[in-house]
């Protein structure tokens, strides 16, 4: 049986309720984190947790409740010992309100779910897609419940068989995945976009860039545009539940949704070492 934590309650998923003018239902007015479990203890919780407060602040919500948020992630894994290996979803929403974008003035919605979860492939495809991230929005930044363009984006993926998709920005620099920041090898530099480009600034991402600091590999953070993507010589996706995970196809498809190119990748030893380096780090510190 599994339980799910919602305003203070632990109750069956399949008695899970809320309500239905919630606005992180009715227009995704709510921030989130996703974080790994790993031997029935969450992996990075207080990066994670730092994270979903500095959303909270930047969508409007204000400071998250940090203790109650802890206390209830330690009782949703003590209740699914199940999930030992999974991943856990915090979510915290502006609360019910009115049929329009307008707050209401109820209390904030917190949600705290867990599940077992599949390991993912040693390699992946990727998806260049047409649209951008704008790095001036108003969400930028923000871990936001507003996912549907990243919906749409990993469904165009899925359909062409690609596990990821990545965006651009506005300027047509490299930015981010749906759920994973992108990391490229190009003349021997390890390079990622850098913060400007639209992106979330991953946990993952975050960690690799200080392991391979200090493991003194270095990790150039810039702009990144199509054709250098294509002349790197290796390729790696970031994430919570991937961790560090080769790419070894990325295909580009253009505004009429056609695909117009594609470009094969090795596994190579840059990313072999820092996939290695991560499990080693990550290994010896549950919340580095």
């Amino acid at each position: 049986m599994t339980t799910m934590w919602i305003n203070g309650e632990l109750v069956e998923e399949s008695q899970a309720r809320v309500n239905a003018l919630d606005h992180g239902f009715t227009v995704g007015d709510g921030v989130f984190e996703t974080i790994k479990v790993v031997s029935g203890r969450p992996f990075a919780l207080t990066r994670h947790l730092t994270r979903l407060n500095s959303s909270a602040i930047g969508l409007g919500l204000g400071e998250i409740d940090r203790s109650r948020i802890e206390n209830a992630v330690e009782e949703i894994l003590d209740d699914n010992q199940h999930a030992a290996i999974g991943r856990m979803r915090i979510t915290l929403t502006s609360g019910t309100g009115p049929l329009g974008s307008g707050r209401g003035h109820s209390q904030h919605t917190l949600v705290v779910a867990v599940s077992a979860a599949a390991q993912w492939p040693a390699e992946c495809g990727i998806l260049l897609v047409p649209w951008t991230r704008n790095e001036r929005s108003a969400l930028n930044g923000i871990k936001s419940t507003s996912y549907a363009e990243n919906a749409k984006a990993l469904h165009h993926a899925h359909q062409h068989d690609m596990a990821e998709a990545i965006f651009f920005d506005t300027h047509e620099r490299l930015s981010e995945g749906t759920g994973t920041n992108i990391f490229a090898v190009i003349d021997g530099q390890v390079c990622t976009p850098s913060v400007d480009c639209g992106l979330l600034q991953g946990i993952t991402r975050e960690l690799v860039i200080q392991w391979c600091d200090a493991a003194g590999i270095s990790v150039m953070q810039k702009h990144i545009n199509a054709q250098e993507l294509d002349s790197a010589e290796e390729v790696f996706l970031v994430s919570t539940t991937r961790d560090v995970q080769p790419v070894t196809i990325a295909k580009h498809m253009d505004n009429q949704l056609h695909i117009v190119s594609s470009r094969e990748y090795k596994q190579g030893p840059v990313t072999k070492k820092i996939a290695h380096l991560f499990q080693a780090q990550a290994s010896n510190n549950i919340d580095p």
